[in-house]
């Protein structure tokens, strides 16, 4: 009897069917996921923004029609952000760096004081009107490498230690004005701080300027990498080998250089000094951060979301002007906004701890 080769054939009919179903559901997991880190990361949460923005400004044209949507306004809300945006970049250093900064607005009233006083003006007159920003500059970053330094090195809590700076600049502000409004008398300043670049109003391209100096700091060099990682994890950063308390001075020295170029800004759209500017400009700044993105808990920012905030903020405000609603009205929307995007930031935290 012959004996019959029993050699097992080939499966050449490909893959079984429960296999291919196994890596149809894998790849449409592995998209779903990556859609779901797309629109839970920066992105997402920027193109947020720019949907709140676009739904206030729809409201704006319902309610208040062409004086919402006219040059003119559209010009009026850049102006009026241009200040607040150029604080909230340098408090978006800080907050992402684990801090806080309660004393912005009375640094801001101390810098245009101090540089439209007499002395200062003269000076100013006999040589170069330079020397008002230089002063306003030294001036706002005297203050932050004050709070820097007893933050860093004396061990106060950020809240104590700029709080105590709200009062004392606040106060110091007050004694050299006199609680007087000081008018600005040189005419060069003037002219150059109000001056337009190709119909575009100078604030508003400082603030464009300040706003691209501010990202490339955050995200394209060292300085910005070590400030998420003093936030994040302050002794895992010093473990690395970064000086934690000399970048936190850094940090609210640049914040307080912001504070020196707000001030001159002030000085430039009312021409006067006062110890009333920057009244609760620090709700406006970290509220325009906070709803940015940023968390108050340090380790994560945006400037493109905190950008985006100080637009929401001026928009909703100028859209409350032109519907004749009072500033108490303005001040629990902007409240309730804080509170929601707070919120919804603790919630984005416990997810992204969960996956």
């Amino acid at each position: 009897m012959s004996e019959h080769n029993t050699t097992p054939v080939e499966n050449t009919v490909g893959p079984s069917s429960d296999t291919v179903r196994v890596e149809h559901a894998a790849e449409a997991s592995e998209s779903s996921s990556r859609g779901t880190d797309l629109m839970g990361g920066p992105f997402g949460r920027n193109l947020g923004l720019v949907v709140a923005l676009l739904v206030i400004c729809v409201v704006g044209v319902i309610t208040a029609g062409d004086r919402f949507a006219s040059v003119d306004n559209v010009v009026t809300i850049l102006r009026f952000a241009s200040i607040v945006g150029v604080v909230s970049i340098g408090m978006t250093f800080v907050i992402t760096g684990g801090g806080i900064d309660l004393s912005v607005g009375a640094i801001v009233a101390l810098a245009s004081v101090w540089a439209t006083t007499f002395a200062t003006q003269t000076m100013a007159e006999d040589t170069h009107w330079l020397v008002m920003v230089f002063v306003a500059l030294a001036v706002g970053g005297a203050c932050g490498l004050v709070n820097g330094v007893l933050i860093a090195y004396g061990n106060i809590v950020p809240f104590i230690m700029t709080l105590a700076m709200l009062a004392a600049a606040r106060g110091l502000a007050e004694i050299i004005s006199e609680r007087r409004t000081q008018i600005v008398r040189v005419e060069a300043f003037n002219d150059f701080w109000t001056a337009d670049i190709l119909g575009v109003p100078l604030l508003v391209v400082i603030f464009a300027l300040v706003s691209v100096g501010g990202w490339v700091l955050f995200n394209r060099t060292t300085f910005g990498r070590r400030t998420l990682a003093v936030g994040g994890n302050p002794e895992a950063a010093r473990l690395a080998g970064i000086n934690v308390k000399r970048h936190t001075v850094m940090l609210y020295v640049l914040l307080g250089l912001c504070c020196g170029l707000a001030a001159l800004m002030f000085i430039a759209r009312t021409s006067t000094g006062s110890s009333t500017h920057g009244t609760l400009l620090e709700l406006d700044t970290i509220a325009a951060v906070v709803i940015g993105g940023t968390l108050l808990t340090g380790g994560r920012g945006t400037i493109v979301g905190t950008v985006i905030g100080v637009l929401i903020f001026s928009v909703l405000s100028n859209v409350f002007v032109l519907n004749n609603q009072d500033s108490s009205t303005q001040a629990i929307a902007k409240g309730v906004i804080i509170v929601v995007a707070v919120l919804l930031q603790q919630r984005l935290a416990r997810r992204s701890s969960t996956t």
